[in-house]
C-alpha cells in the first residue's frame, strides 16, 4: 500500500512538473511572439539593445518599432533660397550671411514606426533642429512689425549671429539592403517633415557692448513643412533637406526659403 502512494506520488510529481514545463515553454513563446510584434528600442547614436534589424533564423513578417532613441545627428550648412536663386534680392540683402559659419543642427529623440520586411519601414520620428545664420554686415534685426526689419550699428560685430530653433516631426520611409560581410547595410530614406518654431534668437558680440542675446520669433514661420533625403551606409551618411514655404511669416521676404545639406551620424 505503501508502495503505491509512494509511486502514485512520484508519477503526480512528474505530471506537474511537465505540466508546468510546458506552461512556461508556452509562456516563453507568447512573449516572445509579442516582442517580435513590438520593439522598444532605446538608444545613443545607434541603438543600444534589441536592434531594429531581423535575422534569417527569426525574421518576422513585421512588427511595430519605436521608443526613445537619440539618432539622425544632422550636421551641415544651411543656405537661404531667394525666389529660386542663391543670390538675394534688395529686399533681403540685409541677410548677408557668410556662408561656411551658417549651419544647422537636428537630431531625433523619438520614433514609432512600423517595420514591413528586414528591407523597409515607415516611422514617424520627433526632434529638435537649429538653423543658425552668420550675418555678414554690422546690424541689429529688429522685433515686432508686420516685416522682418533691421537698423544699422555704428559698432563693429565680432559674432552676429541669427538664429531659430524647431521642434520638427518627420515621417520617413526607409529603405535597405541586405547586410554586408562586415554586418552593414546601405540606407535610403525619404520623406516630408512639419515643424513648430519654438523661438528666434541674436546674439551679438562687440567690444563696446559685450555679449548679448535677444530673443523673439522674428517672423520666423510658425509652422515649417519641407522634405528630407538621407543616403548613407552604416551608420553615417548625407543628408538634405528643404522647406516648401517660406522662411519668414513677412511680406517683404516672400519666397525667401531655406535648405541644408551636410552629414547625418546615427543612421537605423
Amino acid at each position: 500500500m505503501r508502495k503505491r502512494i509512494f509511486f502514485a506520488a512520484v508519477l503526480a510529481t512528474g505530471l506537474a512538473a511537465a505540466m508546468g514545463q510546458g506552461a512556461k515553454a508556452q509562456q516563453d513563446t507568447t512573449k516572445r511572439k509579442m516582442k517580435d510584434k513590438f520593439d522598444i528600442n532605446y538608444g545613443l547614436g545607434i541603438s543600444i539593445g534589441k536592434k531594429d534589424s531581423t535575422t534569417k533564423k527569426s525574421a518576422p513578417k513585421g512588427r511595430f518599432i519605436g521608443g526613445i532613441t537619440f539618432t539622425r545627428f544632422d550636421l551641415g550648412f544651411s543656405r537661404l533660397i531667394d525666389n529660386g536663386s542663391f543670390s538675394l534680392s534688395s529686399n533681403n540683402r540685409f541677410l548677408s550671411y557668410r556662408g561656411s559659419k551658417t549651419s544647422t543642427v537636428s537630431f531625433d529623440v523619438l520614433q514609432f514606426g512600423y517595420r514591413f520586411n528586414p528591407n523597409f519601414k515607415i516611422y514617424v520620428a520627433g526632434g529638435f533642429d537649429w538653423t543658425l545664420i552668420r550675418l555678414r554686415d554690422n546690424i541689429t534685426i529688429q522685433r515686432g512689425g508686420e516685416n522682418l526689419t533691421y537698423i544699422e550699428e555704428p559698432i563693429q560685430f565680432s559674432k552676429n549671429r541669427f538664429s531659430n530653433s524647431y521642434v520638427h516631426i518627420p515621417l520617413n520611409f526607409e529603405f535597405r539592403t541586405k547586410e554586408d560581410s562586415e554586418g552593414r547595410r546601405f540606407y535610403f530614406v525619404i520623406g516630408p517633415e512639419v515643424s513648430f518654431l519654438l523661438g528666434g534668437k541674436v546674439k551679438q558680440i562687440s567690444e563696446e557692448r559685450g555679449k548679448q542675446k535677444i530673443k523673439d520669433d522674428y517672423h520666423f514661420q510658425p509652422v515649417r513643412y519641407g522634405g528630407t533625403l538621407r543616403i548613407g551606409y552604416g551608420w553615417i551618411g548625407f543628408f538634405t533637406k528643404y522647406s516648401f514655404n517660406d522662411m519668414f511669416d513677412s511680406p517683404a521676404q516672400k519666397g525667401l526659403k531655406n535648405m541644408s545639406f551636410g552629414v547625418t551620424l546615427g543612421l537605423n
